[in-house]
């Protein structure tokens, strides 16, 4: 695989994650648990799909052929799409929203600190933006897990259930291909295997002052980087691509 290409598919997984999860998010507009916490939800999705938009500007930069960032997100099939499986999980009640939130959020953060040093400067400048936001996401993910961990029972039982649902996901988000691999030797890409004990310990303090277990002896599933996803994403893309497949062209 050439330069330019390992470079896009790196670029396109880091941006469908940001776009997936964004795209979730913006389902629960209107649903949160009082006003102020929809508006922070809605501005989060936000944040995501601004990230993602700057990167696929960027990844369709490097694909030429004319290609603009509405045709990477609105053309491609559920099998182009590199996102992890945590992202695409549909949502449930808030604390499993939230707990999906925060993992990632956690993730985003030390992963969004580590491509600062990228000698790709259009990467680097994209985490310099990116990190403020993300700074913000893992602070109030971060509070409603002891929130919700040290607070009423029925609150608690919901994060350990949606605890033992997601981190069955965790794994892959350290996964690294031999592309991604000869980009990090390249000092381009993240080892997301050097920043997987900064999350592991934030996750355990966290959890810790919620009062939460992190599941042991979990099946990790694997498969969304490779384009092996779940049931889940093929309905949420439906659904986000429909009018732009169905007016191709059109602007408004």
């Amino acid at each position: 695989m050439s330069q330019n290409n390992s470079l896009f598919n790196y670029i396109l997984k880091i941006a469908d994650n940001q776009l997936i999860l964004g795209h979730r998010l913006s389902e629960q507009s209107s649903k949160g648990p009082f006003l102020e916490e929809d508006i922070a939800c809605s501005n989060i999705a936000l944040d995501l799909i601004g990230a993602a938009n700057s990167l696929y500007i960027y990844a369709a930069s490097i694909q030429g052929e004319n290609k603009t960032e509405d045709d990477l997100v609105f053309l491609r099939s559920e099998r182009d799409y590199k996102n992890v499986l945590l992202v695409e999980q549909p949502n449930t009640d808030f604390a499993f929203l939230m707990l999906r939130q925060f993992l990632f959020d956690t993730y985003d953060f030390y992963f969004q600190q580590a491509l600062l040093n990228s000698k790709d400067e259009t990467l680097a400048a994209i985490a310099a933006k990116t990190l403020k936001e993300s700074t913000y996401h893992l602070r109030h993910s971060g509070n409603w897990m002891i929130r919700l961990g040290d607070g009423t029972t029925e609150s608690a039982m919901r994060l350990k259930n949606a605890m033992n649902q997601l981190w069955c996901f965790i794994d892959e988000l350290f996964e690294q291909d031999e592309t991604e691999i000869a980009l990090v030797a390249q000092g381009i890409a993240v080892d997301s295997n050097a920043i997987k004990a900064q999350f592991d310990n934030h996750v355990a303090s966290i959890m810790q002052n919620a009062g939460m277990d992190i599941p042991t002896n979990i099946f990790m599933q694997k498969g969304g980087k490779q384009g092996v996803h779940t049931e889940h994403l093929g309905f949420l893309l439906a659904e986000m691509q429909y009018v732009h497949r169905s007016f191709p062209g059109v602007k408004w």
